[in-house]
């Protein structure tokens, strides 16, 4: 059996966002479908309907935005049947090109921030290791062939935390992208073929990692979505002790920042006789430099 390692990014624009983020969720196989299906019937409990019906994604953004958690505190807790009722009202007026009521925003919000928990309680329960790197949105790519043409070193990192979790588990893992544009999907196989293939480390660790990554549409793939939402939250919420001080939201930090810690994967790692701790989440302040 194998580890599928869903990945996103976030903050890739180096706009809002406090970091640029890649990184995502690794499952095993043999718990990929139970999840689906978890993933499914959580949108039936918290909409009472599955959003992509109504052409809504789930994703960080979209669930966690700071309007939703606006909406869900402008009014008192729902039940969970008029919750269910209140949101499918608010999806088909949204078809329809109508304002919603505001019984049906506080619904929604709530909706939003009730489905986020229960993906972070899904992924717990099955067994999922979270991975990510992180670099600051003033990082500016030096115009080099270098930079133009191989993995950055936040990409290598975590590359490295993936095959320190499969070497332990003595278990191949595959990686599964969300589709973005094509040209630039090919540039970065490109850059992976290059790594696993031309450098030593990368070669030896095509002993564990498949080279050959999948591209999916996140809005048919509820992993991805997950993995979406985790490195949206690592994005505005989780904050490591060195070098890592911008801004946070702190209604993603207090409600997700436990999650995040609990999830990233946690290991050991062995290099020139030395034994070291590793963990899933990574901060790189200078992704184009050898230091």
């Amino acid at each position: 059996m194998s580890w599928l390692l869903f990945m996103d990014e976030s903050g890739h624009d180096h706009r809002q966002m406090p970091y640029e983020v890649r990184g995502g969720i690794a499952l095993h196989a043999s718990e990929l479908w139970a999840f689906v299906q978890g993933v499914r019937r959580l949108e039936l409990d918290c909409f009472g309907c599955e959003p992509a019906e109504y052409k809504n994604e789930l994703k960080g953004s979209s669930l966690l935005d700071k309007k939703r958690f606006k909406f869900a505190n402008q009014g008192k807790c729902v039940s969970d049947v008029q919750r269910r009722r209140l949101c499918r009202s608010f999806f088909t007026k949204g078809l329809e090109k109508k304002t919603p009521t505001r019984d049906e925003f506080t619904a929604y919000g709530q909706a939003c921030i009730l489905m986020a928990e229960g993906i972070f309680d899904l992924l717990k329960s099955h067994k999922s290791k979270l991975f990510a790197s992180a670099i600051p949105k003033s990082v500016r790519k030096p115009a080099t062939y270098q930079a133009e043409e191989y993995l950055r070193k936040d990409q290598v990192f975590l590359l490295e935390r993936f095959f320190y979790m499969l070497e332990a588990e003595k278990e191949h893992g595959i990686l599964v992208l969300d589709e973005v544009e094509k040209t630039e999907d090919r540039r970065f196989v490109k850059k992976l073929h290059r790594y696993f293939s031309q450098t030593t480390t990368g070669r030896f660790r095509s002993s564990w990692i498949v080279p050959s990554p999948f591209f999916v549409s996140s809005d048919m793939t509820s992993a991805v979505q997950a993995a979406d939402l985790c490195i949206y939250c690592v994005n505005w919420g989780f904050r490591l002790p060195y070098g890592m001080n911008a801004e946070v939201r702190k209604e993603i930090s207090d409600r997700f920042s436990i999650w995040l810690s609990e999830l990233q994967f946690r290991g050991q790692a062995y290099r020139e006789g030395r034994v070291f701790s590793v963990f899933g989440i990574v901060y790189v302040p200078d992704p184009y430099t050898s230091r």
